[in-house]
């Protein structure tokens, strides 16, 4: 297995250009495959999960053109008019193309099988498919090749019938998300009701803004009842992809450390919940400035992070950069909302958990959140793990700050990021990889 042995990085300074959003690339993928028209992407997320949603839509039938080096134009289809592929359609280990695609293709005619890799095999999607089966048209079917509850998936299509359905809102807001893009496609109006919480608001905000983009609007009661009537996406004309909010939680932490940094692509504008993450720091005591576009950090002027007792339930990605930014706070960080980790990439309370405590943190832990108690000295020579999970990498890269550390498999970042630590060692200040 590859290592990348990193740090000290005392500081970051300077600039950088966000990658494209992943939620934002994968909606709007699937949207503008849906639409009547042609969609011309900009700055769309180039990375591996962004690759596995293009290869289905081509397997499908999707005239995918790469018009220039930042724009790939997207022909609708006007509608769930896919083809069945000779194959089973891979999407990896990327949620934001499997839960929205299966759905999307329930509500259109044939045959299809949704597979992954290993771990996306162990990530469940039953509430999905428990959200769907109630509004399947008579003769369609959507079934588990393997373990009940989880990927493959057998769909045998003939679209939606209508009616009322319900979905649990506490596992992963993708399975709302999913049905959601999926609804308008329904010959009769759909109402989806959510049970329990739901987790991750932000991203449901995400879905609705970008689906009003595309020419349907969604009514609503809160985040309990969403009411959506027959329609036919219309595609915008040009789209430019924000960029990626949850990548830029690591430079924004290291700017909290150390500074200034500014990531560019998202901004006090921004529709994605992760851009927030700056007022967490904010709470910290860093200095952060917003800009329509972009936003700046810098350190406290006491040079010290407070800690914090927060609820991250509506941004769970950023809160794994919370973590590890705990390492260098004033006391023990309590962070909350947090169950959604346990069926990501990895299940990422454990793992967060175990690599923490390599460093010297002494870590608690509950069903849904971790309390991490920073050492006074970091350990140095430790290897980080990463589970083939981007975000591991890119989390743990903040204990550089004070101790060299080694990354297991440094390039599982190619899941969203694929330079990332090539932009790190660019606004080192001092040794760095």
């Amino acid at each position: 297995m590859q290592s990348l042995t990193i740090g000290p990085i005392r500081a970051l300074q300077g600039a950088i250009q966000l990658p494209g959003s992943k939620s934002l690339s994968n909606r709007y993928l699937l949207l503008a495959a849906l639409s009547r028209g042609t969609t011309a992407l900009v700055d769309l997320l180039d990375s591996d999960d962004i690759r596995a949603m293009k290869g289905a839509l081509l397997q499908l039938g999707v005239a995918l053109d790469q018009t220039s080096e930042t724009t790939l134009t997207v022909t609708g289809i006007g509608g769930a008019g896919f083809r069945s592929p000779d194959q089973p359609l891979n999407l990896g280990n990327a949620g934001t193309a499997m839960r929205p695609l299966a759905a999307a293709l329930c509500a259109a005619t044939g045959e299809f099988t949704l597979d992954g890799v290993a771990r996306m095999r162990e990530r469940p999607i039953g509430d999905l498919v428990d959200g769907l089966r109630p509004i399947l048209a008579d003769g369609a079917s959507i079934s588990y090749v393997g373990n009940e509850g989880y990927p493959p998936l057998r769909i045998e299509a003939r679209g939606f019938r209508g009616g009322r359905t319900k979905i649990k809102g506490s596992t992963s807001s993708q399975f709302l998300t999913g049905l959601l893009m999926a609804a308008p496609l329904s010959p009769r109006p759909l109402e989806i009701e959510v049970e329990g919480d739901l987790i991750s608001k932000p991203y449901i905000e995400i879905t609705l803004k970008l689906m009003e983009k595309f020419g349907v609007r969604v009514e609503r009661d809160g985040y309990r009842l969403f009411r959506v009537s027959p329609a036919i996406y219309q595609a915008p004309g040009t789209v430019v992809v924000e960029g990626d909010a949850s990548s830029a939680s690591y430079f924004l932490a290291f700017g909290a450390l150390g500074g200034p940094v500014r990531v560019n692509g998202c901004g006090k504008d921004s529709v994605q919940g992760d851009a927030a993450f700056a007022t967490v720091l904010e709470k910290m005591g860093a200095r952060v400035t917003w800009g329509d576009t972009w936003i700046e950090c810098r350190a406290p002027e006491s040079g010290k992070l407070r800690a914090l007792d927060i609820d991250m339930i509506d941004m769970p990605d950023a809160a794994m950069t919370l973590a590890t930014l705990a390492l260098f706070a004033d006391g023990a960080t309590a962070i909350r909302g947090i169950g959604s980790w346990r069926v990501k990439e990895t299940e990422r309370v454990v793992a967060v958990r175990d690599q923490l405590r390599k460093l010297g943190a002494t870590v608690e832990e509950g069903p849904d959140w971790i309390r991490v108690t920073p050492p006074t000295t970091l350990r140095e020579g430790v290897e980080i793990e990463t589970y083939d999970d981007h975000r591991m990498a890119m989390a743990f890269s903040l204990a550089a700050h004070e101790v060299p550390v080694a990354i297991l498999d440094p390039g599982c970042t190619a899941k969203t990021f694929p330079t990332y630590f090539q932009e790190l060692s660019r606004l080192a200040k001092g040794p760095a990889a």
